[in-house]
């Protein structure tokens, strides 16, 4: 990227690798110099919490917002009717209403967290596409905006033409979302000045429809940008683990397991998510980004602690820190080095933790049941298949017995589960 910004905001999101491209960088980077720019982000409502995947574009609401701008978070409610193909093989199973306002009320939990929501010039404004989607008549629609589109360039998009390269349906419903959301940044434009939309890549020509239409039915100019698909060093997609994804709300994913998604940060990756991911200065992240050693596990530590702060609060963030130096402390003594962890001590509370009744204490439960009840484990074949590889722990001693009970004499105290070396969960009684 050669390009000079004269803005805060452009020269943030060049100088933390947040730009991939964008429409128009000069005539972008004017319109933020010269006053408050409001830009928006879509997330339609697929899933009851968004995942580290949307992490990139929280953090740029963040930063428009704290470089003086106004950010719009979007909610899909209309648009998840639909579904978006993009860069997808099949088409997403559809969700009733009610799915879709729930999933909503669990996303927009995360927001807070990262923008102000206030009557400022500045303040982030939280809105629904089915606010005008909803209602919409469809022949007055079709000829007042579907004239607009030529499907011969909706279909030479690489997000539509990869579908039909590999020679799988893209069903008509599917072909409208991208008509949907450039109608959003109309709409969006029409009613609060909207000048910016921001995606990932993949959403780059979805975003250009918008600009498109904005400028044949107002004659306004808009702009685009767009922030990378990010994977990690290693070739995996950002967001996703062996387990499952690594989602932003704690009821779906616990804090302490979220903040060692970001301290098992592969060593070549330390850098570019410290810039991305936390508020640390540049020249601080790419310092820490080339340390080695032992040293860059210092360094992960504070990328873990800094991202799990924004996400969940500075205090969630020292427990969760906190849990993992009970957990991973050693002591020597006359069997060699063994692991050390009071599983009473209140700084491990941060931990997935299974509750059970003093009635089921007292019947007992299998220790396959409670690792699956734990999330330490898929399935009672996943649990058996870990215990029989010799990968499960009961208070950090090797695990051998699938068929074992645990009743109330052995939960006197707190027992700890662990499956391999990094994820851990709490049994405990209730009350």
């Amino acid at each position: 990227m050669t390009y000079h910004p004269k803005s805060d905001f452009m020269r943030v999101m060049i100088e933390r690798g947040f730009l991939a491209d964008c429409t128009d960088y000069q005539g972008l980077d004017e319109a933020l110099s010269k006053g408050v720019v409001p830009g928006y982000i879509g997330f339609d409502a697929t899933a009851k919490s968004l995942h580290v995947g949307s992490l990139i574009q929280i953090m740029m609401l963040r930063w428009l917002q704290k470089t003086g701008h106004r950010p719009i978070t979007l909610m899909g409610g209309g648009t998840t009717k639909v579904g978006d193909p993009s860069f997808r093989a099949d088409e997403r199973p559809l969700l009733t209403p009610a799915q879709i306002d729930d999933n909503i009320a669990g996303i927009k939990q995360v927001f807070a967290k990262y923008v102000s929501y206030d009557d400022s010039p500045t303040g982030a404004l939280m809105l629904n596409n089915a606010e005008w989607l909803d209602d919409l008549n469809y022949l007055d629609f079709l000829r007042d905006i579907g004239r607009h589109f030529s499907v011969n360039r909706m279909l030479s998009f690489e997000s539509v033409k990869s579908r039909l390269d590999r020679e799988q349906s893209l069903s008509f419903l599917e072909f409208n979302y991208m008509i949907l959301q450039a109608y959003d940044f109309l709409e969006l434009h029409r009613r609060y000045g909207c000048l910016l939309q921001m995606g990932g890549s993949d959403q780059w020509g979805n975003i250009v429809n918008g600009i498109d239409l904005t400028r044949r039915v107002v004659d306004h100019g808009i702009f685009g940008l767009t922030s990378p698909l990010l994977t990690t060093s290693d070739g995996k997609k950002m967001g996703k683990t062996a387990d499952g994804a690594v989602w932003l709300n704690a009821d779906m994913c616990s804090v302490f397991d979220f903040w060692q998604f970001w301290r098992n940060t592969t060593d070549a990756d330390v850098g570019r998510f410290l810039r991305l991911y936390t508020e640390l200065p540049v020249a601080e992240c790419e310092q820490m980004g080339r340390l080695g050693g032992s040293e860059i596990n210092e360094a992960k530590v504070i990328l873990a602690n800094e991202v799990t702060a924004l996400c969940h609060g500075q205090t969630a963030a020292a427990s969760a820190a906190n849990a993992a130096g009970q957990i991973f402390s050693f002591k020597l003594d006359a069997d060699g080095i063994t692991a050390q962890s009071d599983v009473s001590s209140p700084e491990l509370d941060v931990l997935p933790t299974v509750r059970l009744s003093a009635e089921e204490a007292t019947a007992g439960v299998s220790i396959v049941q409670l690792f699956v009840r734990s999330g330490l484990a898929k399935s009672g074949k996943d649990a058996k298949r870990l215990i029989a590889e010799n990968g499960a722990k009961l208070d950090d001693a090797p695990l051998t017995d699938a068929g074992l009970v645990i009743d109330a004499a052995m939960l006197a105290q707190p027992i700890k589960l662990s499956a391999g070396r990094k994820r851990h969960a709490l049994v405990r009684l209730n009350g």
